[in-house]
């Protein structure tokens, strides 16, 4: 097992499948990093035109303290003790400061399941970062997508089943799924 480990999503809503991610990662590793990008979309927009949902309000209806919390609460019920977990920021639209944010030493660990994916993928390598792709998977293989999920919220669809309890919980909670609704409707729905 190694010391740390890094992985990164933008988690506009942390479902089920990211938590296969998470929990994928964290079993190779004693301290795990989650990355969230684009922890400010004013601050830290797309700049791929691979990267499709890192510029809109509709497509990143949550704050980085938002997904913070539900990234926090889930982990912990999922099992993984606090001490062997941190939350950073993960400007990867920005790499000339992403190792501000996260150690140098680690092991970044993907999913490649897109275009955009490798295109992270050879950002991490051109740092000379040590990466370790878990997994690549069609967009058929890939499951839920926080697009899809975002879409069952707003149309007040069956949404919890994709969703970890805590995240469920804390979306309502704090009128979040609320706020995906009128996002969805105001900027036409995707």
């Amino acid at each position: 097992m190694i010391e740390m480990g890094v992985i990164h999503g933008r988690f506009q809503v942390l479902h089920l499948k990211h938590m296969e991610y998470l929990l994928a990662a964290k079993m190779r590793c004693r301290t795990l990093y989650v990355g969230i990008t684009h922890p400010d979309i004013s601050a830290y927009p797309a700049t791929s035109p691979l990267d499709e949902h890192g510029r809109t309000k509709a497509d990143n209806p949550l704050t980085y303290i938002e997904r913070y919390e539900m990234i926090h609460d889930a982990l912990l019920d999922f099992g993984v003790k606090r001490e062997e977990f941190e939350i950073i920021p993960f400007p990867v639209s920005n790499p000339e400061l992403l190792l501000q944010y996260a150690p140098a030493d680690a092991v970044y660990y993907m999913s490649i399941c897109s275009a955009w994916d490798e295109e992270k993928y050879q950002i991490l390598c051109s740092l000379g970062l040590n990466v370790e792709v878990l997994w690549r998977r069609t967009e058929e293989e890939k499951g839920i997508t926080g697009s899809e999920l975002r879409g069952l919220i707003a149309r007040e669809k069956e949404w919890k089943k994709y969703v970890p309890r805590t995240v469920a919980e804390y979306l309502e909670e704090n009128g979040i799924d609320q706020r995906i609704r009128q996002l969805y409707y105001t900027y036409g729905g995707r």
